[in-house]
């Protein structure tokens, strides 16, 4: 059984991961469910071939706005480490 991994379910997952406690370690070695990764690389390869669904392409946009923020974070996060150490 394939389980749907929404919008909501990628900023609830790094929401509880920072809401946890959470250091600058930890922060660049986050990573997302391999089941929300595949849904993810699903709908890229999908919308490579234009064949996305108006829903479907705003929730790819959603995706990849979280994976911009996050990765801004742990670039942020290195930058913290390389100073401190």
């Amino acid at each position: 059984m394939t389980t749907l991994v929404t919008t909501q379910t990628i900023y609830d997952a790094f929401i509880d991961f920072v809401a946890q406690g959470t250091s600058p370690e930890s922060l660049t070695k986050f990573q997302f469910s391999e089941a929300t990764k595949e849904q993810i690389d699903d709908l890229v390869e999908r919308a490579k071939l234009g064949d996305l669904s108006p829903s479907e392409k705003n929730e790819l946009e959603q995706f990849l706005g979280v994976e911009h923020l996050i990765r801004l974070a742990k670039a942020r996060a290195h930058q913290y480490l390389k100073s401190v150490f």
